[in-house]
């Protein structure tokens, strides 16, 4: 997992990850910290769209064992298919929401994640499921 600053071009899905950091910028700078994680949500989808990016909201993924579905989750947002964005709008970023992530790509099996953290002061950590 790294924090921005590291060079898109390469990283993964680099130009669509710094499209998508942007984007939680710019949603972050206007709305600031203190919403409920649907708004900043629904608000990154209106800023992705704008650019003309597909978003999915809320997509399943089925947690399979042998082939049987063993648990269900709902990730925040999927991006152009290719990138699973999780938001979190907490005071404090929990241990457990990096690992959150990294479970979600694996159940999806996305290569490319991006932490969102609309708290205090605005956090983003990659994540990429090898």
């Amino acid at each position: 997992m790294t924090q921005k600053g590291q060079d898109d071009s390469t990283f993964p899905e680099g130009e669509l990850t710094g499209g998508i950091i942007g984007a939680f910028y710019e949603c972050y700078n206007a709305l600031e910290f203190g919403y409920f994680e649907s708004v900043y949500r629904r608000a990154l989808v209106v800023e992705l769209q704008a650019q003309g990016h597909s978003c999915v909201q809320e997509g399943l993924i089925e947690v399979l064992y042998k082939g049987v579905c063993v648990g269900t989750f709902r990730y925040d947002l999927l991006v152009d298919g290719k990138v699973l964005v999780e938001v979190k709008a907490t005071d404090v970023l929990a241990p457990i929401a990096k690992r959150q992530l990294l479970n979600y790509l694996r159940g999806t099996r996305i290569e490319v994640g991006l932490l969102l953290h609309f708290g205090p002061k605005p956090q983003v950590f990659r994540c990429v499921n090898s």
